[in-house]
């Protein structure tokens, strides 16, 4: 398979590993209740459910909010020369059909294929902002908040992807495209450049034949000096987020327990530290996906959005072929995730077999 093919496959399944995985103890307020529950190193398998929460969920380890609405970004984006309109208008469309299957209210044929798909009608904790704006919007409102939470940036891994295969997109067309997608709901700057960050960096890491820890701090650095160039209206946004960014790769050098530096950090309900915890996971264990993701799971915050983006990031270096088995058996939507993979590489939306 082609390599770029398969780290776009990594990336996004990587990312829903992630999800899965963190999305059992999202809410656990602390490490120690983490371990109460899931043993002395947290939980480190994605959990199944055995008992039927939702029909599409028995049997599966479920993936949360992060995972769907990263797929509609990625159907979105591929509607976009369908319907012969921007990007960020398609993106923003696909959002409202994804608020659809949060409030049961679907409205009219959708333009989204995976609109009508079970799991993606289930709602798993969908964030407040997101469901607040998208109302606003669907509305005729703009919408008008300072939210800087996580639930822009955890959704926009598919437009890099996107836009690295024969250089659909410059990368920082790409970086402003995913901010531009997570400003629609977070109106806040470090609610967005974290989102145009992250995509610099997956662009990169999906480039590159033979990623190393290296060149993902290079990356990390490069990237920073795009958002300079991006968001020049916002140079203390921009700062801050680089001495956070800074702060996590120097922690990743240290000795300490990663909840330790983790939680020194912050939760990672916010955008910048939810970055700043996938980008310290994803340095200090560049080499290990699997101790990767299990750190950025097993603290008192965002777990499944910091373990989400944790994947994407190093799911990009590694590429699909390099999960561990264990982490594929039994996740949610596993084929689908795959398929819209392929359409990301292939740029186009292709049908769907079961």
């Amino acid at each position: 398979m082609n390599t770029l093919q398969d780290r776009i496959r990594g990336s996004l399944i990587g990312g829903a590993i992630g999800d899965a995985l963190g999305y059992p103890v999202e809410f656990i307020d602390s490490f120690m209740a983490i371990q109460s529950q899931y043993g002395e190193h947290g939980i480190t398998r994605l959990e199944v459910r055995r008992t039927e929460v939702d029909a599409a969920s028995l049997g599966k380890a479920v993936v949360s909010d992060d995972t769907q609405m990263t797929l509609f970004t990625a159907n979105g984006l591929l509607n976009a020369s369908i319907l012969g309109i921007e990007p960020k208008y398609a993106i923003c469309r696909a959002y409202l059909e994804w608020l659809e299957t949060q409030t049961g209210q679907h409205k009219g044929k959708a333009e989204c294929w995976i609109r009508d798909i079970p799991e993606l009608n289930c709602r798993r904790a969908p964030g407040n902002t997101c469901v607040t704006s998208l109302c606003d919007i669907k509305k005729g409102r703009d919408p008008m908040n300072n939210s800087k939470g996580c639930g822009g940036v955890m959704r926009v891994a598919p437009i890099p992807l996107y836009a690295v295969v024969d250089g659909r997109m410059d990368i920082l067309d790409a970086d402003r495209l995913a901010g531009d997608a997570a400003e629609i709901t977070h109106q806040h700057p470090l609610g967005y450049i974290p989102a145009a960050l992250v995509a610099h960096i997956i662009y990169r890491l999906a480039e590159d034949e033979m990623p190393t820890r290296q060149s993902l701090e290079d990356y990390i650095h490069e990237g920073m000096e795009a958002m300079e160039k991006l968001f020049p209206s916002y140079p203390y946004d921009v700062k801050s987020l680089g001495e956070l960014a800074d702060k996590a790769i120097a922690l990743a050098e240290n000795d300490n327990p990663d909840v330790t530096n983790i939680e020194s950090i912050g939760g990672g309900w916010t955008g910048e530290e939810a970055l700043a915890i996938a980008l310290y996971c994803s340095v200090r264990h560049f080499d290990n996906f699997e101790e990767a993701l299990i750190a950025a799971v097993n603290h008192a915050g965002d777990s499944d959005s910091t373990g989400a983006i944790t994947g994407n990031i190093l799911g990009a270096a590694i590429g699909y072929r390099g999960i561990p088995q264990f982490f594929l058996d039994d996740l949610e939507l596993h084929d689908i995730i795959l398929h819209m993979a392929d359409d990301l590489y292939r740029g186009e939306v292709t049908k769907y077999n079961k």
